[in-house]
């Protein structure tokens, strides 16, 4: 493996992070003679991130680590316009009021891997409305539209996939490149910002941004993406039956989080160790090398370093024991997620597919049909092939809970209230 002159970029390469870089051989040489401010943009559709966020926010982890200072940009301007690249419609308009009550939500999940503060390697996190709500339609035109040519803005992905696949693109969300591109020239100015991350179907927005903040400003700025992380099956990653994999405890707990790693496919774990966890190394590269049923262990380092990273080390070691409970002990135990379930609707009868979708183990009725229909469905561990079947209070277990279960690995407890 080549040894680069910083101990970014090298961290980078290593643990699996880069793809693609505008100029790596120059950037390399200015990260190792001095500090490099560097951002990520992430906008506040929701109150939580997922985990597809979660590779951007390790390499602003590790960017802070090796002494350079991360700038998490949240797009309360640009989640108003909403970025098109890789959506098929139209992102729905939220008040302002909301999109900040979800920065303010996001805010605490950054919190968990970086170290906010006054120092040269201290994080901020700017919001973009702080310029971008200032700004004058006629004058953005004149002074930044003139820098960008349609014929090149109806090449990029985000917009020929909307009109190959004949989806509408307004207008609005036409102007979303554009709005990324002053995003970094004002960082530039602002913080001099010289670096810009992000996935890699945000190559195009990123060159954008650069080639403004040469054109408009005569400054030299970098872009570096991240591959897309799929599974060893192909499938991208953070998919689930159940939905997204969010970031946020109470979206998703971490006994769910810890699942989620714990059932990582076996060719994944050393890739995923290095891009999701801060072990070192070596330490990788031997549980990497671990065969047959010695894997689940590697598998359980896994999921409780990176559950300890996200919701701390407290709540790994619970999640951790309350799975040696439920499936190395065969107990029912408290820390399964749970969800409450009037009385008087059990005694009247709820459908299994239809609870197994209350309880967060199908996305749908449909996903609990076809979970039972595929014979992964039981109710208080014993196997359910009816897909009509209705559970009633009758299947209240001595623990005073129904314990549903979808496969052999996620659980999750039904409450009577």
């Amino acid at each position: 493996m080549s040894t680069h002159k910083s101990e970014f970029i090298q961290t980078l390469v290593e643990r699996g992070f880069l793809h693609q870089c505008t100029d790596l051989e120059t950037l390399d040489a200015r990260a190792a003679r001095e500090v490099i401010t560097a951002y990520v943009g992430y906008d506040a559709t929701a109150d939580s991130l997922h985990i597809g966020n979660l590779v951007s926010i390790m390499m602003l982890h590790w960017l802070q680590q090796t002494g350079h200072q991360p700038i998490v940009l949240m797009g309360g301007g640009t989640t108003k316009v909403g970025d098109p690249s890789g959506k098929d419609e139209t992102r729905q308009i939220l008040t302002d009021e909301k999109i900040n009550e979800n920065i303010s939500s996001i805010r605490q999940t950054f919190d968990s891997f970086l170290t906010f503060g006054e120092g040269a390697s201290d994080a901020i996190m700017v919001n973009n409305a702080s310029w971008l709500d200032e700004l004058a339609y006629i004058p953005l035109l004149r002074d930044i539209g003139r820098h960008f040519t349609i014929n090149r803005m109806l090449t990029f992905d985000s917009v020929k996939l909307r009109l190959d696949r004949e989806q509408p693109l307004t207008f609005l969300e036409f102007n979303y490149m554009i709005l990324q591109a002053y995003d970094f020239l004002e960082l530039a100015k602002r913080h001099d910002c010289a670096l810009q991350m992000g996935g890699s179907d945000q190559w195009g927005n990123i060159i954008n941004g650069i080639e403004l903040g040469r054109r408009a400003a005569e400054r030299e700025l970098y872009g570096l993406t991240t591959p897309l992380i799929t599974t060893a099956t192909g499938a991208k990653m953070g998919k689930t039956a159940a939905g997204a994999v969010w970031l946020r405890p109470e979206r998703y707990s971490p006994y769910d989080y810890w699942q989620f790693w714990r059932n990582t496919e076996d060719a994944d774990v050393g890739r995923f160790l290095k891009l999701f966890t801060t072990l070192p190394l070596d330490e990788i590269t031997r549980l990497d090398a671990l065969q047959g049923s010695e894997i689940n262990d590697a598998k359980k380092v896994l999921a409780t370093s990176a559950t300890a990273l996200l919701h701390g080390a407290d709540a790994a070691r619970e999640a951790a024991e309350t799975s040696e409970k439920t499936f190395e002990s065969g107990v029912t135990a408290d820390g399964l997620p749970t969800t409450d379930v009037p009385k008087a609707e059990l005694e009247s009868g709820i459908a299994l597919f239809a609870l197994l979708a209350r309880a967060g183990l199908a996305g749908s009725n449909s996903e609990g049909r076809r979970l039972i229909k595929g014979g992964g469905a039981r109710v208080n561990d014993v196997a359910v092939a009816e897909e009509t079947a209705e559970i009633t209070a009758d299947s209240i277990n001595d623990d005073g809970v129904i314990k549903l279960s979808a496969g052999k690995k996620r659980h999750a407890l039904i409450r009577p209230v």
